[in-house]
């Protein structure tokens, strides 16, 4: 074990002075070292609960026979970030990636539990799994319940596409405005649809990084903290026997997490995550898998922001093991940390609502999730097929562009998006905004305004739980000489995610002299923004 660096020899004996301070016994010595990287803050509400279940977590660890060693990992919560400084949420996932790079080497630890929940920080200690490569299990934090207003069931998109249809004229009463505020998110969890949080804890699950049954079990479940507890103990198992992630996790493993991920029509940001991840393992996920595969995966769940079902009702259906049941016949073999294969876990599994998770041959969608685009404007693009209308799955329509949200979300206010636009909001990439951030402020307005025919087009990327013709990832981005930055007002747009097209009605000759003029806006950049335009 990696710690016994520090348990033998007289070398060093200042090491363990300093454990022992911390708290170590003689017989803790012999015992694996476990790291509990607990991403528990009081501001997110996915995390505000963590704390308990990593205690949880620790308990499992030590009557398994381990010592525990927890620290803190930094978490954005998306949401609150989004109205004043959205661009930071991306890059921390890179973040959060070293922190328990930094942690684990710097104090020779044998594994490690991730208590996580919610968009980066899973993805980020997904990435340090594989690029530590020693014994490690995920504890993802669970869904939140849904919440419940006088019109029914509600969620945090709620709240957005109220301020949207606000902004645009409709009349809300102070009353209706104040109940969504007050019960769109009832308490602890990662916000109650299938959005990205809840998308990578479904795919954790299928990658085979965390317990059967983790991803959908609700937050305020007590079955959440039994997981925890039989995660500690799961974890100090894999380190006596020496498994590690690249030994559970393989090609095979990505694969049907995109299989998952289409089946369930799960969030863009995916397509962001799953290569960066597999990068960490040394697995190229090429961005054409998500579209061969969604191909040949039909969409059999239809959870918000695409339908009306909630994490809950996954969770009553039989949660992940009975979604990967359906899926059996698609999966290949992989293992999981449970020990268990996954084709085992999927076989021995049970379908509770064949409403909530359909069989194959009877889908809410016969392609799945996601789908790529291409054309002149893009080398590609991603749009979230699943939650676009039929009508608007072709569309043809004049440019509005835009360069930053706020001016679009005037427009917007003003009305002068009419029916029929294609909004392009470009220089939001990486380098470009900078930190690539999410959209679902102007995609929930615009849904919120009541629009049926408008479509949004940026290479900047979207909320899991945007919805509509909402296309985003666009490659090349404007900043580094994309065909976007040379879109005009007025320039007509084709769209045809059937055929996966996404086209301006210029010729070649104009596209490339109308980049070259093109500049990117001035922005307010942090110290860490600029680094990240610079590349650093």
């Amino acid at each position: 074990m990696r710690s016994e660096r520090l348990k033998r020899g007289i070398e060093t004996l200042p090491h363990r002075a300093l454990l022992r301070a911390a708290g170590l016994k003689d017989e803790d010595f012999s015992k694996p070292f476990i790291g509990v990287a607990d991403s528990y803050s009081d501001i997110v509400p996915g995390h505000v609960h963590l704390r308990k279940l990593a205690g949880e977590v620790k308990r499992g660890i030590r009557d398994a026979d381990g010592v525990a060693f927890e620290w803190g990992v930094p978490g954005v919560c998306d949401g609150i970030a989004m109205h004043v400084e959205m661009r930071l949420s991306l890059p921390s996932r890179e973040h959060i990636a070293e922190n328990i790079e930094i942690m684990m080497l710097s104090h020779s630890l044998d594994g490690w539990v991730g208590v996580t929940n919610c968009d980066k920080i899973t993805p980020g200690m997904l990435m340090a799994a594989g690029r530590l490569n020693v014994p490690a299990i995920m504890l993802t934090g669970g869904p939140m319940k849904a919440g419940k207003t006088s019109k029914g069931k509600c969620d945090l998109i709620s709240g957005f596409e109220a301020v949207g249809a606000a902004m645009s004229g409709k009349k809300l009463t102070g009353k209706e405005l104040r109940e969504i505020e007050c019960m769109s998110c009832p308490g602890p969890g990662s916000c109650a649809g299938l959005f990205t949080a809840n998308t990578m804890a479904c795919l954790t699950e299928t990658l085979g990084l965390s317990l059967p049954g983790c991803a959908a079990t609700l937050a305020v479940s007590p079955q959440k903290m039994k997981q925890a507890y039989e995660t500690g103990r799961r974890i100090v198992e894999l380190v006596k026997n020496d498994i590690k992630p690249r030994d559970i996790v393989t090609r095979n493993s990505f694969y049907n997490a995109v299989v998952a991920d289409m089946a369930i029509g799960g969030s863009t940001n995916t397509v962001l995550h799953l290569p960066a991840i597999a990068r960490e393992y040394g697995i190229r996920l090429p961005i054409e898998l998500f579209d061969e595969v969604s191909r040949k995966t039909p969409n059999i769940c239809n959870l918000r922001p695409n339908g009306p079902y909630y994490m809950e009702d996954l969770d009553a259906a039989g949660g992940m093991p009975a979604v990967l049941s359906r899926l059996k016949k698609l999966l290949k073999h992989a293992g999981t940390v449970s020990g268990r294969p996954i084709e085992q876990i999927a076989e021995a599994a049970k379908v509770l609502d064949g409403e909530v998770i359909r069989p194959l041959d009877r889908p809410f969608r016969r392609e799945g999730g996601i789908a790529i685009l291409r054309g002149n404007l893009a080398r590609s693009a991603v749009v979230k097929q699943a939650a676009v209308q039929e009508s608007m799955m072709r569309h043809t329509g004049p440019a509005k562009v835009f360069s930053s949200e706020d001016s679009l979300l005037k427009a917007l206010e003003n009305k002068k998006i009419k029916e029929g636009d294609v909004i392009v909001l470009n220089f939001m990439g990486l380098k470009g905004a900078p930190g690539m951030p999410e959209m679902l402020t102007p995609t929930s307005a615009i849904m919120g305004a009541g629009y049926k025919r408008v479509a949004l087009i940026t290479d900047g990327r979207f909320s899991g739980g945007t919805r509509g013709p909402c296309i985003g990832h666009v490659e090349p981005e404007a900043f580094e000489g994309g065909a976007i930055s040379a879109v005009r007002d007025g320039d007509v747009i084709e769209i045809d995610i059937p055929a996966r097209k996404l086209n301006v009605k210029l010729s070649g000759a104009e596209i490339k002299k109308r980049m070259k003029s093109a500049r990117p806006p001035e922005r307010d950049m942090s110290p860490l923004l600029a680094k990240i335009r610079e590349g650093k």
